[in-house]
């Protein structure tokens, strides 16, 4: 077991400290596993109906996540997924409430309503008025347990919302009660889960589940589901929930709902927005519509990594409650969504002038470019496979298949074309080579007139080669591409008195020589720079490239 704990026997209270430590409307009672809020009236006769929440740690963000104003005015956490004591409940009631009394929402597990029944009653004794309402949202027990018997889970979060909205209002204890009542009736929820968590006293996983198995419709306690059932597409869990949830709520046609997709601790945002996705979809497709939802972990079970989908009857009035102002550290708030997905069309890029006959000797030179990168991609692939990722010879392939597709016209002059070739190689190339050329190439072609001489051509290396060092932050010696491209700019410019083909080839000399020197570099950027000395004697793959095609360059306008 990995877990940051120090002593578990003290790990409900240490983490309620460390939730109060943070939050400055929140206090933590004396002596007793419950927190508070801050600030109440001091004079009892002002405060309004409590509302008291609970249950076992293990639930976080709940319980304590939703005291504030608003919501909840206590919350009693009891040990890993254990019912608090009765003491530590009545604690709570006594810190909390006044004149108008208090009400318990109780998530309908046997500990949990004894515990909360028997502090209600001892209130009850003490002249504070108390009443207990039971949540029992788990639509996975039909069939199996009368309504009355199912378990509560994550829908208890929106009746934590509408009674604290009731209590802000001002309404008795009587008229509080009734409406978060109707509201628990009017709730429906069902989870599945990939996985297992641990609860610290056991220190190992509550069940084993097979890869390509999960389980459907379990609790928040750790629990296996009432099913194991091959492992699915998003879209089918989401049908799944939605239609045994819809199902048992037999809602009329056109009742809105506000929807709530929970995490159980384990699933990362981008797997539960995926969820909403479904579910949101899935209930539009039924003709359900949704009023409001939200979509985070709310209600967990410790690190288990599943999700479940709840959906609550509204009208205006509970509407109303759930959109009444709250503040609390774990409240998502808002909850409004739009009638529909919000798109926005793209910009498109201007036209290009690629009109008319291609130059053939760019044409040739571009065409022996890609058939240099192209037979490079197996070298370039190991060399990238012993140091990186191993996709740059793919993907350097891909862009020579793009240079290939250019048309004509892309060919027409030298600046053309190598603006060309930044944007098939920009949108052809994966990782951060399609930048660096694109860029390189962009900013050489303004480097060019449209008939260069060849001193023009070692102005646009000189720029191609600043390109890549602003972009990425790279110099010589780093061990990058920039290792061969530099050297064979400098080569060039120092070899122009002998011609253009003389230049070009003490360019293609000093890459490759740059290129080889690289397998002697100790990496300071990329990801090769994770491997420190480990790298040592393999050459750079991204040099090796600048190398492979101005080789072939070389030998293009050598055979002219």
């Amino acid at each position: 077991m990995r877990k940051f704990l120090n002593d578990p026997r003290a790990t409900v209270r240490e983490m309620l400290e460390g939730l109060a430590d943070c939050s400055p409307g929140l206090a933590l009672l004396a002596e007793e596993g419950v927190i508070l809020r801050a600030g109440l009236p001091a004079f009892a006769e002002r405060r309004e109906v409590a509302v008291i929440s609970g249950g076992g740690a293990g639930h976080e963000p709940a319980h304590a996540g939703y005291v504030g104003p608003g919501l909840l005015h206590a919350a009693v956490a009891g040990d890993v997924f254990t019912s608090p004591p009765v003491d530590a409940v009545l604690a709570a009631v006594r810190a909390v409430a006044g004149p108008p009394g208090a009400l318990l929402i109780v998530k309908n597990y046997t500990g949990d309503r004894l515990n909360f029944g028997l502090a209600a009653e001892l209130a009850r004794a003490e002249g504070i008025p108390c009443e207990v309402a039971v949540v029992a949202d788990d639509v996975a027990l039909a069939g199996t347990v009368e309504p009355a018997r199912r378990r509560g889970i994550a829908g208890t979060v929106l009746v934590h919302k509408v009674a604290g909205a009731a209590a802000a209002a001002g309404l008795s204890l009587d008229a509080v009660a009734a409406e978060v009542r109707a509201a628990a009736a009017a709730l429906g929820s069902m989870g599945v889960a990939l996985g297992a968590c641990t609860v610290p006293a056991a220190g190992k996983p509550g069940f084993n589940l097979p890869e390509g198995e999960m389980e459907l419709g379990l609790g928040i306690h750790g629990e296996a589901g009432v099913a194991r059932v091959p492992l699915a597409p998003a879209r089918d869990i989401a049908a799944t929930l939605l239609d045994r949830i819809t199902a048992e709520m037999a809602l009329p046609g056109g009742t809105p709902v506000a929807l709530l997709v929970n995490g159980l601790g384990g699933t990362p945002p981008m797997e539960l927005a995926l969820m909403t996705r479904e579910a949101l979809s899935g209930l539009r497709a039924r003709g359900v519509p949704v009023a409001r939802a939200w979509c985070g972990t709310l209600l967990s079970a410790l690190e288990m990594p599943g999700c479940s989908f709840s959906l609550m009857a509204v009208d205006e009035a509970r509407l109303a409650r759930l959109d009444a102002p709250a503040s609390a550290p774990a409240w998502p708030g808002g909850g409004s969504i739009p009638e529909a997905r919000a798109t926005v069309a793209a910009a498109e890029a201007p036209p290009h002038p690629w009109t008319g006959a291609a130059d053939p000797a760019i044409r040739a030179a571009v065409l022996a470019v890609a058939s240099a990168l192209e037979g490079a991609e197996a070298r370039l692939t190991a060399l990238d496979a012993a140091t990186g990722d191993g996709d740059l010879g793919l993907s350097l392939a891909r862009g020579a298949a793009a240079l290939r597709a250019l048309p004509e016209g892309a060919f027409a002059d030298a600046p053309t074309a190598l603006s060309a070739m930044a944007g098939t190689l920009r949108r052809a190339i994966a990782g951060s080579s399609g930048p660096f050329y694109a860029t390189a190439l962009l900013r050489a072609a303004r480097a060019l007139p449209a008939r260069p001489a060849p001193a023009d051509w070692a102005s646009a290396l000189e720029a191609a080669a600043d390109a890549i060092t602003e972009l990425g932050g790279a110099q010589p010696g780093d061990r990058t591409m920039l290792d061969a491209l530099r050297p064979a700019a400098t080569a060039f410019r120092a070899a122009l008195p002998g011609g253009g083909a003389a230049a070009l080839s003490a360019g293609a000399r000093a890459a490759a020589e740059g290129a080889a020197a690289t397998a002697s570099m100790r990496p300071r950027l990329g990801r090769a720079s994770y491997l420190g000395e480990r790298a040592l004697g393999h050459t750079d793959a991204g040099a090796a490239a600048i190398a492979a095609w101005m080789a072939a360059l070389e030998e293009a306008v050598s055979s002219r």
